[in-house]
């Protein structure tokens, strides 16, 4: 039962046809092996690695240092956060250490809410809107939802500073520090401690429901994320990159690349690593604060946008891993790439091929730790529209470490995780994947899937719903402090837990 006063249980996610026909359960409970090495290093200016965001670390490491479920009596819950048939999809999730409570960017139809949610209830405790987004416009106006589905602006890309404020860039050309807290009567609510006007320096001559078709670019701002200075860093997606100093204020950018951008970023100590739809940058910072181009490293982008991505270019946000490399995939055919290269002076260490001839892609980053990377096939998946009853993708999960000699292959599972970032847990060795396989029968079944970190052996699946709701439509993966892993779909948020 609640405790007296404790926040009411959420709205499930509704279930869709097939509910009650598939297994809940497949497999069994996996025996914790942690991954032992070197902890990813703490960026002094966000959260401590596992509780900052979608990319749980500075590093885009994509590794929690704390446990996810063993599938130990898996329990499953779920919070609907829009009304029934609106999407209400949690796209990027925060665990602020100092009240407890998960932080959410979400939809609610066809705009972005933050969300101060209970993370054992999933209920919300306080909301506050963001701007609409203008590729939100355009698709209505147009009835092209792939503008919307495909554009990685707005707030995604959000992370808990070192004081659990949310730091983003909304659809409005602004980038805003959020803080939450408690009011006198002890009710949750955000406030906004900063917002710097990007529109100075990136054009904003964006759609509006009175001026659809207006002259001049526009230019959204994708991603954000403070180097090891403090400096909150920004990108765009035509390719502008630029710093503010949040202590003064001042706005530098470079000029736009003239190539395009729609991941996020990654900052060591050594500079910030930056993929577009051409080449991955290493940056440093000048004196005022200017972004410095280190190095840029052209690599193979195909010929084409296949389906799995969002653009033609690296579907991967930069990681880094080890003391020396930075990591990305290609976009190469027959087959893409696990790219790797030396952070001081971007030269390749190795390129290895992986998945099949013709159905080789991703649109999310990898999991990097030690000498190891862990990659996911998207190929296939365009959003949750467009995939069928019933059907899945070809899937596949390949593990590549680097050696002395260049890189191996060291496992491939055959999962089908259609469109998640996976994640994996140091403490326990379990990789975590959201995963649906083609059923004859048109149930669309989707569940939460852990692989040995060692082995690539699938350990458990537990069934999270069914149905077109409980597609995660790119929504990553998140592990809480507690064991819970959520996933964001389409109808909201789900929890696994062990009981």
């Amino acid at each position: 039962m609640l405790a007296l006063g404790g926040p009411a249980l959420a709205d499930p996610v509704p279930q869709g046809p097939g509910a009650g026909l598939v297994p809940p359960y497949l497999g069994a409970p996996a025996t914790a092996r942690p991954i032992t090495g070197a902890p990813i290093p703490v960026n002094p200016h966000m959260e401590l690695p596992g509780y900052t965001g979608m990319h749980p670390d500075s590093w885009d490491s994509n590794t929690y240092p704390f446990g996810g479920p063993l599938g130990r009596s898996p329990e499953v819950t779920s919070s609907a956060k829009a009304p029934f048939p609106l999407p209400g999809l949690c796209s990027s999730l925060g665990y602020a250490r100092g009240t407890g409570l998960l932080v959410g960017q979400c939809t609610y139809g066809t705009t972005f809410r933050l969300r101060l949610m209970d993370p054992r209830t999933l209920a919300d405790l306080a909301t506050f809107d963001l701007p609409m987004r203008p590729s939100t416009i355009t698709a209505l106006l147009h009835l092209d939802f792939d503008a919307i589905l495909s554009d990685t602006s707005g707030g995604a890309y959000f992370y808990l500073d070192d004081r659990d404020r949310v730091v983003l860039a909304d659809g409005a050309g602004h980038l805003r520090r959020i803080a939450h807290g408690r009011d006198a009567k002890g009710a949750w609510h955000f406030t906004v401690t900063d917002d710097w006007d990007l529109t100075t320096v990136v054009p904003h001559a964006c759609p509006t429901w009175t001026n659809p078709n207006p002259a001049g670019e526009c230019d959204p701002i994708t991603a954000v994320g403070p180097d090891w200075q403090g400096r909150i860093w920004w990108a765009s997606r035509h390719g502008r990159i630029g710093t503010v100093d949040p202590a003064t204020g001042t706005i530098k950018a470079l000029p736009g690349l003239g190539e395009d951008l729609e991941n996020s970023f990654a900052a060591s100590r050594d500079g910030v690593a930056i993929v577009t739809d051409h080449a991955l940058y290493m940056l440093r910072a000048a004196a005022d604060g200017t972004p410095v181009i280190v190095w840029r490293r052209p690599y193979d982008r195909g010929t084409a946008r296949k389906t799995g991505q969002i653009d033609q270019g690296s579907g991967t946000t930069p990681s880094f891993l080890g003391t020396r490399y930075v990591a990305i995939t290609d976009n190469a055919a027959p087959r893409m790439h696990v790219n790797v290269y030396r952070r001081t002076d971007g030269g390749l260490v190795c390129s290895q091929p992986v998945f099949a001839a013709g159905a080789s892609a991703t649109e999310n980053s990898m999991i990097a730790y030690g000498d190891s990377l862990v990659v996911e096939n998207n190929s296939g998946y365009l959003n949750y529209l467009q995939l069928g009853p019933g059907a899945s993708v070809p899937g596949g999960v390949a593990r590549v470490d680097v050696t002395g000699a260049g890189c191996r292959t060291v496992w491939q599972s055959a999962e089908r995780s259609p469109s998640t970032v996976l994640k994996a847990s140091l403490a326990n060795g379990l990789v975590y994947l959201y995963t649906k396989e083609p059923r004859a029968d048109l149930i669309d079944a989707w569940y939460l899937t852990a692989v040995d970190f060692r082995t690539g052996r699938t350990a458990f699946k537990v069934l999270t719903g069914t149905g077109k709701w409980f597609d995660n439509n790119w929504a990553p993966i998140t592990l809480g402090p507690d064991g819970t892993a959520y996933v964001g779909v389409v109808g909201g948020l789900v929890a696994v837990r062990d009981r």
